[in-house]
């Protein structure tokens, strides 16, 4: 059974969103003086006195109104009544009564569901003269109860109360993946998004800019949980404005951070933007699995190897998107959207991807035997052994004679190398050289590991790259041919080596 989920519903700017933010105890949502900031159905999960659940943040709610935005928000209010166990009704205290409360209250009813009355911006709460919440009993869904969402006031009453009241339900046995979808203004992420999930779970428009908080959204897929985050395009940093905007940029920036894996989505109609390339670089150099989706490809006129022609455009722009796998959709007609959940899972199953030391040694050897490394102050260096130390990403430490002696150009051969062995699709590779007498520096950072000390306590076994025949034989370390030399915490020789 799913956890159960509780969403807050109001007319604009009553608190909605700061009241989501003081459960959660984390400014997740972004809260702005003004109505109709929060557009989506924005979840979270939280918890209270040992029980778990989805919390709901919903935009402002208007009756009657003819302008599409109000339209739009009002069908995703109604859609979190419909799916949610225990609603919570939020009031403005200072205003008093609104005709607007009077029509939600009676939405509230009709469901004949477990229902809350919040009172929000009672800031007095333990004055004499605190009674004005006292006005909402009219509104017929039970008794109003004061609260504070800025200051914290009553909310923990509030949520005995909502615990209270929650059905039963089991938590999630695993971790949910975590998916975050970037890319600029109006390419489609959010229609993307809703027809993943095979329903019209978030606000779409044609005016750029309807999304402005990291939206999560869980779903599940072949028994596996996932949470998607459909992020507010992100703009160049002169482009964005103070305010609503800058903040929704923040959003989605950590957004990104807390992703396990990104799905980019471009314009197929037009040609890669150095923006594009912007947030993919942004998500690679994070060390988060990375996936390119072409979107609105119905609308591109076909020829010959139109595709291959289009990867080739965006491959040429930068090396590392040679390996971030391309998919060519549309979100309006539904083409290859199904196949997205498959590559994501792909691209994660290679950021968790371990190498046993074994063949990371074979294919470092063969490497070094087939191009010699330079030499460095007159003398050849010299590559020992090398082991995997973390994933997500992969992170490999590599043992030399001299490693601030090892150009870009040698170390781009090695991750060509291991990519041509293992292929990594869409996960960023670390590689770190070491020696024996350091602690390691970060080469060609491509993400954040874990740091070598840490990853040294998974057990991974250190195993020198054995000799053998053939040319090239010289650049390793004759030294530690011994088992010996395997001796020690760190794997080298206490003996100093003869130069």
């Amino acid at each position: 059974m799913k956890l159960p989920v509780v969403a807050v519903v109001g007319r604009p700017n009553v608190g909605k969103s700061t009241f989501f933010n003081r459960v959660l105890g984390e400014r997740v949502a972004i809260v702005e003086d003004r109505p109709g900031v929060t557009r989506d159905r924005n979840y979270a999960r939280t918890e209270w006195n040992g029980r778990e659940f989805y919390l709901v943040d919903t935009g402002g709610m208007i009756e009657g109104s003819d302008e599409p935005m109000d339209r739009l928000i009002r069908d995703q209010v109604m859609a979190a009544i419909g799916e949610a166990d225990v609603l919570v009704q939020l009031v403005d205290g200072k205003a008093g009564p609104h005709p607007l409360d009077y029509a939600i209250a009676e939405h509230l009813r009709k469901t004949q569901k477990p229902a809350l009355l919040l009172v929000n911006k009672m800031d007095n709460l333990g004055a004499p003269t605190a009674t004005g919440h006292h006005e909402f009993w009219d509104l017929g869904i039970g008794e109003p109860f004061p609260v504070s969402s800025t200051s914290g006031k009553g909310s923990g009453d509030v949520l005995d109360q909502i615990v209270w009241q929650l059905p039963e339900g089991t938590e999630e046995e695993e971790e949910a993946l975590r998916v975050a979808v970037i890319g600029r203004p109006n390419v489609g992420k959010s229609s993307f998004v809703n027809r993943l999930l095979g329903e019209e779970r978030l606000v779409v428009s044609d005016v750029a800019g309807t999304t402005r908080d990291a939206i999560d959204t869980p779903m599940k897929y072949k028994g596996r949980g996932f949470i998607f985050v459909d992020t507010a395009g992100l703009r160049r940093q002169s482009k964005i404005d103070e305010g609503v905007e800058f903040y929704s940029a923040i959003r989605t920036e950590r957004a990104i951070d807390r992703a396990d894996v990104c799905v980019l989505l471009v314009d197929a109609q037009e040609p890669i933007a150095v923006q594009d390339l912007k947030i993919a670089e942004k998500a690679w150099d994070s060390g988060k699995g990375l996936i390119i989706i072409a979107n609105k490809w119905d609308l591109v006129e076909k020829e010959t190897m139109t595709s291959r022609r289009y990867e080739e455009e965006i491959q040429k722009r930068a090396p590392y998107l040679h390996w971030v796998p391309i998919l060519f959709t549309s979100a309006k007609t539904g083409l290859r959207v199904n196949g997205v959940m498959e590559l994501i899972l792909k691209v994660q199953e290679q950021r968790q991807r371990r190498i046993p030391t074994h063949q990371v040694n074979e294919v470092l050897r063969a490497m070094v035997v087939r191009t010699k490394p330079p030499t460095y102050q007159g003398r050849a260096i010299r590559f020992q052994y090398g082991t995997q130390v973390a994933v997500e990403p992969p992170t490999f430490i590599l043992w030399c004679t001299d490693p601030e002696g090892v150009p870009e150009s040698y170390e781009r051969y090695l991750m060509n190398g291991f990519r041509a062995a293992w292929s990594f699709e869409g996960a960023p590779v670390v590689i770190r050289l070491r020696r024996r007498d350091d602690e390691g520096r970060p080469r060609r950072k491509q993400g954040t590991p874990q740091p070598v000390d840490e990853a040294a306590d998974d057990g991974v076994e250190v195993v020198y790259v054995g000799g053998g025949g053939g040319r090239g034989e010289d650049d390793f370390d004759e030294e530690f041919e011994d088992d010996d030399a395997l001796d020690g915490d760190d794997g080298w020789d206490d003996e100093e080596e003869d130069e």
